[in-house]
């Protein structure tokens, strides 16, 4: 599912788990997107919470970073920094 994400949109952990006919929940779908190894292709960096923003940690080398290859990409931002999700949420139902 996550390979699909296109650049210029995100997902979130819940659309992921709606996708995957909630055989897990959106929780796990963050667990499995921390766990994943970087430098592999996989667009992790694409799933975000569903109020638009970053992931916590330092995972993709922390907020800041996340946004910038996301910003890099296409993805908008409000002004109050949090991902424009009506124009950059994807449908993959669509």
């Amino acid at each position: 599912v996550v390979s699909r994400i296109p650049p210029g949109k995100v997902m979130t952990y819940g659309q992921i788990s709606d996708v995957l006919n909630n055989v897990c929940s959106a929780r796990y779908v963050g667990y499995a997107m921390r766990a994943a190894p970087g430098g592999r292709g996989l667009p992790c960096h694409r799933v975000v919470n569903k109020a638009g923003e970053m992931a916590g940690g330092a995972k993709f080398g922390g907020a800041a970073n996340q946004r910038r290859m996301l910003e890099d990409e296409g993805v908008t931002f409000t002004p109050r920094g949090s991902i424009d999700m009506d124009a950059c949420l994807f449908n993959p139902w669509e």
